[in-house]
């Protein structure tokens, strides 16, 4: 018997086998949850998805995007047909234009700014909304964040200001879904690694270099490492936990020197 056996629920945000929704989505497969799947529209994002997920028996692997209400009912409406309740819901999408992670942050335009909160942070919203009657009581959601929603960050840029709105989200969201379904919500601040999403952040090879010399671990975390707080989070080893921004970063986030 695993922690997660006979616990159902859904994955947003596998790009490839580097994703951290991936590792998250691996580790609460070996404790045996049964998993859905969402990915981005088109025959190439499907096919990376299901390379990864149909040998772990996903029960569902859909289209969904996430700024398209219509889109978000459809991948729900199939998730119903698989599952009659969901015990989890990991929530690892964002999305900003290059230009608006290369230019300064003051140059941000509006309709960039527009995509990458809808996409970043209103989703979160977008995807509760649409599960809430989905949810077994003390059902676990689980986003992913980042020490620049709090702290300057050089080339994060708007994505920061998206992360700032996701953790303030995690919070009134755990307040309402707390009080209406006994609903958990929670955010896994990590440090860095090397994503497919990392690659567009400018420096990001320097900031790999910079956490050893001044986390109180001396070294970088690991996906596996992300994959290990994503299944606390989303288990019952975590059921009096939910508002809260949980930081996996080897101690980062403490050092003010």
């Amino acid at each position: 018997m695993g922690l997660m056996t006979g616990k159902q629920g859904v994955i947003f945000g596998v790009a490839n086998d580097h994703s951290l929704a991936w590792h998250i989505a691996e580790r609460l497969h070996r404790e045996g949850a049964a998993l859905a799947f969402a990915h981005l529209p088109g025959e190439k994002m499907e096919r990376r998805v299901r390379m990864l997920a149909e040998p772990i028996g996903a029960k569902v692997i859909h289209p969904c995007d996430v700024t398209k209400d219509a889109d978000v009912e459809a991948f729900f409406a199939r998730v119903r047909e698989a599952f009659d309740k969901i015990d989890f819901l990991v929530h690892a999408v964002a999305f900003a234009s290059r230009d608006s992670l290369t230019n300064r942050f003051w140059q941000t335009g509006r309709e960039d700014f527009r995509q990458a909160m809808d996409i970043s942070a209103y989703s979160l919203i977008a995807l509760c909304q649409k599960a809430f009657h989905l949810f077994n009581e003390n059902a676990s959601v689980l986003t992913l964040t980042y020490l620049g929603a709090v702290k300057f960050m050089p080339g994060y840029n708007v994505m920061g200001v998206c992360k700032a709105a996701l953790e303030s989200t995690v919070r009134y969201l755990a307040a309402d879904l707390g009080d209406l379904r006994r609903v958990r919500v929670n955010a896994i601040s990590a440090g860095p690694v090397r994503t497919l999403s990392s690659a567009g952040i400018s420096g990001f090879d320097k900031v790999l270099t910079h956490y050893p010399t001044k986390s109180p671990l001396h070294r970088n975390i690991t996906p596996e490492e992300v994959g290990n707080t994503g299944l606390y989070l989303c288990s019952d080893l975590s059921s009096g936990v939910t508002g809260e921004v949980h930081y996996l970063d080897a101690g980062y986030n403490i050092v003010g020197w």
